[in-house]
């Protein structure tokens, strides 16, 4: 969708990210030939949509140790010093710097290892919901090299390969609500 639709749609002003309505996940290969999904269950985040929808700023902090993989084993792992190390990193940040209506990017810092990244968002639209919230809706894809963020733990494999793939799929859907 072009710039001039979503500023047609999406007012200016400050919107929420709707935890209960929204998702921050991700895709990871293993064993080199099977997807391992998962998420995070705790994410908040402020937009500020600017009059010139390129002037839009957006700022979102992700509690590390709420990623579930569904797997309570895994998740500890991930949470562990091998991965995300939540004890000593709780928080995962993301900074936007440029948005061109398709285009986001940002600086996403985790474990204190700031790098830019670069997301392909869709517009979903704008609606009201049964008590006059107003809400808008956002998909973003990306893919990131998670070795640059000091996430380098990994196994090698008997036949080649590694346990866990350096290139992590990016997929968030995203609600977010207009502040009064």
């Amino acid at each position: 969708m072009s710039t001039t639709a979503i500023a047609t749609a999406l007012s200016a002003g400050t919107w929420t990210i709707d935890p209960t309505h929204s998702e921050i996940g991700f895709v990871a290969r293993h064993l080199m030939v099977t997807k391992v999904r998962g998420s995070f269950t705790d994410v908040a985040g402020t937009v500020v949509v600017a009059e010139d929808l390129a002037a839009s700023t957006a700022e979102v902090t992700i509690k590390t140790a709420s990623v579930s993989t569904g797997t309570p084993d895994r998740d500890a792992h991930l949470r562990s010093g091998d991965f995300f190390d939540a004890e000593n990193h709780p928080d995962m940040t993301f900074r936007s710097t440029s948005f061109d209506g398709e285009t986001l990017v940002g600086d996403l810092t985790i474990k204190g290892v700031t790098n830019p990244v670069t997301l392909d968002v869709d517009f979903g639209g704008v609606a009201t919901d049964p008590w006059g919230n107003e809400k808008a809706a956002f998909e973003a894809t990306g893919e990131i090299d998670r070795t640059a963020w000091g996430l380098t733990w990994n196994a090698s494999l008997e036949r080649g390969g590694v346990l866990v793939s350096e290139k992590i799929k990016i997929a968030i859907d995203l609600q977010l609500a207009k502040q009064a």
